[in-house]
């Protein structure tokens, strides 16, 4: 029985198995499975390399895991290396490990035409491994300015280093925010870790005109997100940005076209249970 899973700390959250079991189904490939793999950071790279051995044909990767997935590959795509962060694993038939970043394609395809970056500010708030991916999709659409803050300055000012962009002390106004902070992540039992409170934005700066985009998603949105719509700007669930990834994703493992429609169905009917 072919395996895919996503690893993450934690990963009770995710909607990825229900996503990918639909679009298996969809496709033709009832036997494959999708498991949740909860690894703390300690057990992460010896657990991996030992997957393929289990049946394992690829896995995604989450929070805290990109980097060090990335590290640990034999092989890694030039978005990936570039990026500096991988929320992908293909094993390949040779046991080659092979890293890939789908957060990137992801986030562009989720803000389509309407918000396509080029000549526009954007703000970038974290600095780990899906904000490596905001940052370099930016700047490779063309984003006039892209400002990145994170709570530890120097982890900021080393992504803009790496990347391009600015770190900046306090967040700025921007025509596209993206959150990739745990900020509004559900946890264990689906508890929130924190709230839109945490992060220092007011929320008269989150108006019309503007696009806001979380990479985390939850149940009915998250509260930055209900903050943004109530004043009028455009809003981007993390859901979106799951599909779009995960239909990349997807492809890499099976070499099937991944059937969208079925994966956005099934992370919808989830959320509006």
């Amino acid at each position: 029985m072919p395996l895919l899973g996503v690893c993450g700390w934690p990963v009770a959250h995710s909607r990825s198995p229900a996503m990918h079991e639909a679009a298996l189904a969809e496709v033709g490939l009832p036997d494959w499975r999708y498991l949740k793999l909860p690894l703390p950071p300690e057990l992460f790279a010896e657990t991996v390399r030992a997957l393929p051995a289990a049946g394992f044909r690829g896995v995604n990767v989450t929070i805290p895991h990109k980097t060090a997935a990335l590290a640990l590959a034999d092989a890694a795509s030039d978005a990936a290396r570039e990026i500096g962060a991988a929320n992908t694993l293909v094993f390949e038939r040779d046991g080659t490990i092979r890293a890939e970043n789908t957060d990137a394609p992801g986030l562009l395809a989720a803000l389509g035409e309407r918000w396509d970056p080029a000549r526009r500010r954007a703000l970038v708030l974290g600095a780990g491994g899906a904000a490596r991916a905001a940052v370099w999709a930016l700047r490779r659409a063309g984003a006039a300015d892209v400002a990145i803050w994170n709570r530890s300055p120097e982890r900021a000012a080393a992504l803009a280093a790496e990347l391009g962009g600015r770190a900046v002390e306090r967040p700025e106004q921007a025509d596209i925010v993206v959150n990739c902070t745990s900020v509004g992540l559900a946890g264990v039992g689906g508890e929130s870790i924190s709230t839109f409170k945490a992060l220092p934005l007011r929320a008269d700066s989150l108006g019309a005109g503007s696009c806001v985009v979380d990479m985390v998603y939850r149940d009915g949105g998250t509260r930055l997100l209900e903050a943004a719509r109530t004043r009028g700007a455009d809003v981007v669930d993390g859901l979106e940005i799951l599909v779009a990834q995960g239909a990349a994703s997807f492809e890499r493992w099976t070499g099937r076209t991944a059937p969208r429609e079925a994966m956005r169905d099934a992370v919808g009917t989830i959320a509006s249970t």
